[in-house]
């Protein structure tokens, strides 16, 4: 699993962790700067309709696969078609169709508390990220046409650190305005250097 704070340097000695799993601790005496925010599991799931728009991703990703061997095999071989090297690749991809977006909504999570947004995803590589609000600079959502037809979409929060944007997948559409209008407002109340 990949752990990753957006703009602050490592973790540091001196972590406690509580039953949330997120402890603001002590900064080293005489550094003068405040409390320090842990990385944690965040605490809220994506919605459960994930799970059919990853189905369906996962369907057309295989059926691509499945074109390409089509083609690889050369449309001579069509008619006398070797099975012993096509249907292992179709068991693996069902494997994949089936597994893939149940074993994602387990892993997938988010959370927006008052200094942070914590974000945890993927299914094959899972990746923990925590971006401090004062390192926030912009939050958008996207709704690509299959996420439309599922009423759900995908928040990006953009720092400036250099593992990218933190982007939470698999939002009720409606969930997803309130989290970037709560970003932003609590974004704006911060004081703290925004770069």
């Amino acid at each position: 699993m990949t752990e990753n704070v957006a703009g602050q340097p490592g973790s540091g000695a001196g972590a406690e962790v509580n039953d949330g799993g997120l402890t603001a601790v002590p900064p080293p005496a005489g550094s003068g700067d405040g409390p320090v925010t842990r990385l944690r599991e965040p605490t809220e799931r994506v919605s459960p309709r994930a799970r059919w728009l990853w189905t369906i991703e996962a369907v057309l990703e295989a059926g691509v696969a499945v074109g390409i061997s089509l083609l690889v095999s050369g449309p001579w071989q069509w008619f006398g078609f070797h099975l012993w090297w096509f249907v292992p690749i179709c068991v693996v991809l069902l494997g994949f169709v089936i597994g893939m977006p149940r074993w994602r909504y387990r892993v997938h999570r988010w959370e927006v508390t008052d200094t942070a947004v914590y974000t945890q995803r993927g299914w094959f590589d899972i990746e923990r990220r925590i971006a401090p609000l004062s390192r926030v600079q912009t939050v958008d959502v996207h709704r690509g046409p299959i996420s439309q037809v599922f009423g759900l979409s995908t928040v990006t929060v953009t720092t400036a650190s250099s593992a990218g944007a933190l982007k939470i997948e698999g939002l009720d559409a409606a969930l997803a305005a309130r989290i970037v209008d709560d970003v932003t407002s609590r974004t704006e109340r911060e004081t703290s250097d925004a770069t």
